[in-house]
């Protein structure tokens, strides 16, 4: 078998298999086998595939196949061009969460010229954001909690071989329990759980049966964590320090009222993703 046969193989089989990009997703998995480039595959298309490296091609192609996420078989996902280790412990970063970290980086810009900026990350998974800002900003007090001790250990690798460790300190919690009212922060953000029981049930197999759930139920409607945060933040936040959040598509309206009830916040403001999608919504703290 050649390369280029094999490839073939893996394409059809997985098209067969209603593997979404069959092409791409064999092109990734033979390039893994081989420990080669993506690009190299089409150096050698005409020569023979090893034997070891088919079997092992056939052992990724099938978890590929059974739903298994590309990333979590390949082991990483890249985000703000950085190349981070997801596995089963943590949500797969996803591309509109950069938009997040873009708004982030705004706030931060203007705050980080006078003073070394204090900011809390709630839920940090892979610690994809965290580490985002800390490679952005050159000096950023940053901290990143999640619930899951087992998420916070990736984060915590990623972030050494991101050479960003120093800057941040990770701590487990739920919500802002871990810390003291006097702990204050100039900007809180947060890519929660939050997809509703009606989400839930439309997902793809790769999410649902791979993915873990705490880091994507949001409860009955989808707002449970919206609703305890934003009760929670103000002791938490400095004056005219900003709150910062993603949002599921349908839901930039629902958090902006619950934010303008706090009474705490001026106007929130929504901002739309590259599809015109309120993605994230923002909010400062009043003086």
């Amino acid at each position: 078998m050649t390369v280029l046969e094999a490839l073939n193989w893996a394409s059809d089989y997985l098209r067969e298999q209603g593997i979404e990009n069959p092409r791409l997703n064999a092109e990734l998995l033979l390039a893994s086998s081989m420990q080669i480039s993506r690009e190299g595959l089409y150096i050698c298309l005409q020569d023979p595939l090893m034997e070891d490296k088919r079997e092992r091609l056939e052992g990724l192609v099938l978890r590929r196949g059974s739903g298994e996420p590309l990333q979590y078989i390949l082991g990483h996902q890249e985000f703000w061009s950085i190349k981070l280790k997801v596995d089963p412990r943590v949500l797969i970063p996803r591309p509109e969460t950069e938009h997040l970290v873009e708004e982030a980086l705004s706030i931060l810009t203007n705050i980080s010229s006078k003073k070394i900026p204090t900011v809390l990350e709630l839920g940090t998974g892979s610690g994809a954001i965290a580490i985002a800002l800390a490679r952005e900003v050159e000096k950023i007090s940053m901290v990143a909690t999640d619930l899951s001790e087992e998420a916070l250990r990736v984060a915590k690798e990623n972030s050494k071989e991101a050479g960003v460790a120093p800057k941040i300190q990770f701590v487990r919690g739920d919500l802002l329990h871990p810390f003291c009212r006097r702990e204050i922060f100039d900007l809180i953000l947060s890519n929660p759980p939050y997809l509703s029981v009606a989400d839930l049930r439309g997902l793809a197999r790769e999410v649902k049966d791979h993915e873990p759930m705490i880091a994507i139920d949001g409860g009955e409607d989808g707002l449970d964590f919206y609703r305890k945060l934003i009760d929670q933040v103000p002791s938490y936040l400095k004056r005219e320090g900003w709150l910062l959040l993603e949002v599921g598509s349908s839901q930039a309206g629902h958090v902006s009222e619950m934010i303008e009830a706090e009474g705490f916040f001026q106007k929130p403001q929504r901002v739309k993703d590259l599809s015109g999608i309120e993605r994230v919504v923002k909010a400062q703290r009043r003086e």
